[in-house]
């Protein structure tokens, strides 16, 4: 497997997946009128966050991302993974 191809599958089954259960659980919050700035601040960065890793699924469709370019985000994506286990 390239490493487009492992961030593909990445990007499809995790990544993704996880942002939108976040993004539901922020509009859970939202919806019980028990939101603060940060919350919707919050809500508006996942937002962006999942629509950029859309564009990175539509660029390895597309053939637009390289595997070296495929390695740097597979990389800042474990790095992110390993903060958040730490929190």
């Amino acid at each position: 497997m390239t490493k487009i191809q492992e961030l593909e599958e990445l990007l499809k089954h995790d990544v993704i997946i996880d942002l939108e259960d976040y993004i539901d659980d922020l509009f859970e919050i939202v919806a019980k009128k028990k939101e603060t700035e940060e919350t919707k601040e919050e809500l508006k960065n996942m937002q962006e966050l999942k629509g950029d890793f859309e564009d990175m699924l539509e660029d390895i469709k597309k053939g637009d991302m390289d595997e070296e370019e495929a390695i740097e985000i597979l990389e800042e994506l474990h790095e992110m993974k390993a903060e958040n286990e730490e929190d």
